[in-house]
Order: C-alpha cells, then structure tokens, then sequence
C-alpha cells in the first residue's frame, strides 16, 4: 500500500497480459531525488489499452474497469485489494474492440469503432451483473449482457483498413466514453464521423437518450477525447488530427434541451510544425485546486519513431475557460475552420505556460494522468508504448521537468512480448 510519503500507480499495457503496481516517491528533505520502481505484476486476463478507476463501492473496495483486447473484444472489471492484491471479477463481450471504458457506481460504459455498450454493476461487488445463463454443451455458463447498446453508424459507413495502426477501428470511428461531473450526461468522442455523440441519462433510468450530435468545429478534427471541467458549465475536445483542443460550453435550456457551444480552441504542438506528423493524445485537467483547476493539460504523439511527442499546460480560469484565449463568436467561428490542416492563427497558442518535449514519441500512447500535489508540485503520470517507460512529471506552475521513470521491461516477465505502458491510474 502506498505510505505517507509514496503514491501508488496502476498501469495497462499494448500486447501483453499485465497490469503492473507502480511506487512513486517525491523528493523529500531526507532524499533529493525522486523514485519511481515497479513493486508488482499482475497477471491480467488480457492485454488492458485504457483503465478507469473507481471510488470505493459499499464493500469498501475500488473498482478497476480495463478494455480487454480479446477475442471476443470485451471489458473487464477488477477489485483493487490494495497495490499488491488485484482480483478479476470478470468480463463482459463488446459488440466491437473498445477504445475506452468509464464507469458510475451503478453503470459501465464502453465505446470503440462502430458501436458501445452500457452495463449495470453489482453493487456490493462492482462486478458486471445482468447476465443471462447460456448452455453450449460443455455445461452451463454466465453471460454478460448489456443494458443498452449504441449503434454510431449513421450515413458515413464505419472505416477500418486492418491495419496495427487503426487498433480495430479505433481511429476512424468512437474512440471514448466519459461522464459529466453530476452523470446526467455522457460525451463519446468519435475520431471517424469527427463528432462528439452527447446522451442524456435520467436519474433512476438505466437507458439513454441522444441529445446531440455535435461536429467538430473542422473538418478534419477527429475528437479523440473529451474531458469535463468539475464544474459541469465546459468539456474539453482533444482533437487527434489538428493537434487541437477545443472548448464547449454546455448550454442547458429546460431538462431535455442540452447542446455543446464552441468557445475556444488552442493548439497543442509547437508553432509551426506541420500536424500531420502528430496524433494527439489525451486531454485532463489538473487535481490541486479541488473544483476550481488552474491548469488544462494536453498531450500529444509523434506519428513515427523519432518525431517527439509534447505534453502542453494552458492556465484555466475558475469558470473553466482557457485564460486568455480568444472567445468564438458568430463574426470569428470562421476563423477556426481550415480547408487543411496546416493553417496557424495567430492566437492558437494564447494562454499556454509550458510546452515539454517527451522523452520519445510516446508509441501508441503518451497518455497523461494528473495525480498528487506535494510541496506545491503537481506530479502526472506519462505512459510511453514505444520503449515501456513509465514517467512522472512535476510541473511547478513554470516548468515541466522529469521527476522520475521506469521500464515496464526490466526485471520483469517479457516471455508474452514487450510491455508498452498504455495508460496509468493513481491509487
């Protein structure tokens, strides 16, 4: 278990059947230098792309909730003992391979490709329940199914091309799923129809309902992510392809009236350098001010070896706008939308503190998980495919440094492949 002054990390992998416990230990007056060590690997049902975690459910326990890249594609949900103790429950089969998996403490959600799924969760284990008992002549077994499935196909059929890099139709269809603050609502980011898909769900009602379907402000966005403020009033779009983040006002008029408002827009990559050699990452936001964040952070991956990736900080104000920023009207929303992906504002950058180069080009993932605030110093976890590094960054309100790393491939078992870190929890 983590000590007063350590902090424990769960981290998935590409290709590999482990989820690994981190230790990371800041700097203290007793030892300058910072130290992150692997201090278990589990043995996972699959390999786990993206984890969601929980707070602790009526046993008392957390829930750990993975995209599983199995076959059948599927989910799988975990309790999360302690570091060192991680116990599958079980899985539950996707219609399609899931990019991206959240979770209330009542119901999980999972998009990827084509289609998404709900699921309701036992609620003294957290595992996935409404299953329904099959035979197949080898005895009876339990099979998971959902309480309501989406379907994003709507008049552009769903493209996959079958190769390692579109992950099964990850990236040319919904690639995420995640929450409002207050769950009324869920954003699903769709990188293939370049869309946000926003439902509705009633309190008490296991089924949603689409409100809208909002297209990104360019044509060749492609919404990755979408990441909301805690304070309900902005979400944040990462767009893959224009290396882009965008803010949305959520505009609420009566209880079934919601649509996005496009606000803002900055770029992530620094100045100048062509798009198209980068695929952006992961948008959060930071954990030191509770529900009033100082800080936007975005990432983003080089497209091949040897194109560094970045990892940017805009400051926020309380509301959730990025502090300077231009505001999007009626006069200048033409001004956010470029026949290609080339084409730079002036202001693209307003409001940006930092822009740090990553170690490598992150792979498949350079994803970002902000975590404790120690002395001051905001620390965020970094996963890197390409190599296997884990890293955690501190960030001091002016600079971004390393603060410490680990091979996921040194003193481990490798005999199932390389362990390319994918995205990291903090415990």
């Amino acid at each position: 278990m983590s000590t007063n002054n350590s902090h424990d990390i769960l981290v998935g992998t590409f290709g590999t059947p482990y989820l690994f416990s981190l230790r990371f230990t800041p700097p203290s007056s007793d030892n300058p230098t910072a130290s992150l060590k692997i201090i278990k690997q589990h043995a996972a049902v699959g390999s786990h792309s993206w984890l969601h975690l929980n707070p602790p459910n009526k046993s008392g326990i957390r829930n750990l909730y993975a995209t599983a890249w199995l076959e059948p594609p599927s989910i799988a949900a975990y309790a999360v003992h302690d570091s060192s103790n991680i116990e599958l429950l079980n899985t539950a089969p996707t219609n399609s391979r899931s990019g991206y998996v959240c979770a209330s403490m009542t119901h999980a959600y999972s998009a990827g490709g084509a289609t998404g799924e709900v699921f309701a969760l036992d609620q003294q284990t957290g595992a996935f329940t409404s299953g329904t008992s099959t035979t197949d002549g080898a005895g009876e077994k339990n099979t998971i199914s959902p309480v309501q499935k989406l379907d994003f196909i709507d008049t552009t059929a769903q493209r996959d091309n079958g190769s390692t890099m579109d992950f099964g139709g990850l990236r040319h269809g919904a690639h995420s799923a995640d929450l409002s603050p207050d769950g009324s609502l869920l954003y699903i980011a769709d990188i293939g129809r370049n869309c946000i898909w926003m439902y509705s769900i009633e309190s008490g009602n296991e089924h949603m309902q689409l409100v809208e379907k909002k297209i990104s402000p360019r044509k060749h966005d492609g919404p990755r992510h979408v990441w909301p403020h805690p304070g309900g009033k902005y979400v944040y779009s990462l767009q893959e392809h224009s290396s882009v983040v965008d803010v949305f006002e959520v505009v609420k008029s009566g209880d079934s009236d919601v649509r996005l408002v496009h606000k803002q827009g900055v770029r992530i990559i620094p100045r100048g350098l062509p798009v198209n050699e980068f695929w952006a990452d992961e948008v959060r936001t930071s954990l030191s001010n509770g529900g009033q964040p100082k800080y936007l952070y975005a990432s983003t991956r080089g497209l091949k070896e040897g194109r560094k990736g970045y990892v940017a900080v805009y400051a926020l104000t309380p509301e959730g706008l990025v502090d300077g920023a231009e505001l999007v009207t009626a006069q200048t929303a033409g001004k956010q939308e470029h026949e290609d992906d080339d084409g730079w504002r002036d202001d693209d950058q307003a409001g940006l503190l930092c822009m740090y180069e990553t170690v490598t080009s992150g792979g498949w993932a350079n994803a970002i998980q902000p975590g404790v605030t120690v002395g001051g110093v905001e620390y965020i976890a970094m996963t890197d495919s390409e190599e296997g590094y884990v890293f955690v960054l501190s960030w001091d309100g002016k600079e971004i440094r390393e603060a410490a790393r680990v091979s996921l491939n040194e003193g481990v078992d490798t005999s199932k492949g390389k362990n390319g870190a994918a995205t990291a929890v903090w415990l």
